[in-house]
């Protein structure tokens, strides 16, 4: 089986929060404002998460790769990078930071060919999570 590519990985992390916090908001939800009360940081966390999702929801609508021509064969190219990776730390160790550089560009780049198909259900899970998160404030 192929691994998951970046945007599948999130699809996955979105949908599972947003699964506990469908089952869990209004458990959480008065443990959330108790602890608001003593410690007024938490609502920071939750605007900070918040504002994290706008950004990434943003993110998101602005790729169009639909028209891009060779896009298949560029996902193909960035496949082949991993293994080249992998070898490449072994022979280089005091590398190991820009080769992680090099291997999550190669993750963004090797992903885009799946955003467009899942553009409409990322959107969807981060605004049911956001919705969500702004409730516990309430």
């Amino acid at each position: 089986m192929a691994e998951e590519n970046l945007f599948e990985q999130l699809k996955a992390v979105l949908t599972d929060f947003k699964t506990f916090l469908d089952e869990n908001v209004a458990t959480i939800k008065p443990a959330i404002q108790a602890i608001a009360s003593m410690v007024p940081q938490v609502n920071e966390l939750i605007d900070e998460l918040v504002s994290l999702l706008d950004k990434l929801k943003a993110e998101i609508a602005s790729f169009d790769v639909g028209a891009i021509p060779g896009l298949a064969e560029v996902s193909g190219f960035t496949g082949k990078i991993p293994a080249l990776l992998d070898a490449a730390k072994k022979l280089l160790p005091d590398e190991a930071g820009a080769i992680g550089t090099i291997g999550d560009i190669a993750d963004v780049v090797g992903g885009l060919p799946s955003v467009d198909a899942l553009k409409t259900e990322l959107t969807g899970l981060i605004d049911a999570v956001r919705a969500h998160l702004v409730s516990l404030k309430a």
